[in-house]
């Protein structure tokens, strides 16, 4: 069954000290595309978690963000002693202040905390690795149920164009007659004698430039290859894209060669139910 390109993961993972949000968007794409949003700290390991994405998602404009909160005592950020008391120390031959006071105006100076870059232990990154595959697998189920709506909804325009085609078909022999009455009336108009069997000649002739059998033929096969691709194991959006142009092509060409109001208005029908197909599969994986 066919896969949306639209989906929302999310996963939260609690360790002793923080707690880790993660949260995968999708939207459609021509290909993948990836963004990322994760702390500096933990962008030693993008580029594994990229090949996890791509891995699993493999196709639309993909938002990835990886948020950290700190829920115990653990903090980076530490206060330069020495800095803070060479500060103190310069503002005491300036001012008259207790060293309370001191402190306070020492540390609104610059540098005077410093932060140490935290290394992501092995056993960290593994938990994180599992709150990812669990967000991927929550993005994969909503694609899926997207996938199914399209598909359901895509498969009933198909089957309303090929009703609309037997339609086509069930008017097609009236119309050859009322396009072979329309002549002969043409030619009676002229008050000219006209040779009975050449004009036979040149009526088949010209009835031939309007037969469709060719294109009905083939708009049947498309509308079934179309179902069967939806229904295929793989998700294939670029192949129903392609399909879609064949249908188009066919309906297009009966519009062309019908030369009869009420089949060209079926062939106009049939065009707007392509065109919602074809907005459909753009957001097929």
């Amino acid at each position: 069954m066919i896969q949306s390109m639209t989906g929302y993961g999310k996963s939260v993972l609690q360790l002793p000290t923080k707690k880790i949000t993660v949260e995968i968007k999708s939207l459609n794409s021509k290909n993948l595309d990836i963004n990322t949003r994760v702390p500096s700290s933990y962008r030693v390991k993008e580029l594994e978690m990229r090949k996890m994405i791509s891995k699993s998602l493999i196709r639309g404009k993909v938002d990835f963000n990886l948020f950290v909160e700190i829920t115990g005592e653990e903090t980076t950020s530490k206060v330069n002693n020495s800095v803070v008391q060479q500060y103190m120390n310069q503002l005491s031959t300036i001012v008259d202040a207790n060293k309370t006071e001191l402190l306070k105006m020492a540390m609104r100076m610059p540098d005077t905390m410093k932060t140490e870059r935290e290394e992501i232990e092995e056993d960290e990154f593994k938990s994180i690795s599992e709150a990812i595959s669990e967000a991927l697998v929550d993005i994969n189920k909503y694609r899926s149920d997207e996938g199914k709506v399209l598909a359901d909804d895509s498969m009933m325009r198909s089957k309303t164009i090929a009703e609309l085609l037997e339609k086509v078909i069930e008017i097609d022999s009236d119309r050859i007659d009322i396009v072979k009455d329309r002549l002969r009336k043409s030619v009676e108009d002229l008050n000219e004698n006209v040779d009975e069997n050449r004009f036979e000649q040149e009526l088949i002739y010209y009835l031939e430039k309007y037969d469709i059998t060719e294109e009905k033929v083939r708009l049947e096969n498309h509308l079934n290859y179309f179902n069967e691709a939806i229904n295929s194991g793989d998700s294939n959006g670029k192949k129903l894209g392609f399909i879609c142009q064949e249908i188009g092509r066919e309906i297009n060409t009966i519009g062309s060669k019908s030369n009869h109001a009420p089949m060209q208005q079926l062939v106009v029908q049939m065009k707007d139910e392509l065109e919602k197909i074809k907005e459909q599969t753009l957001n097929v994986l």
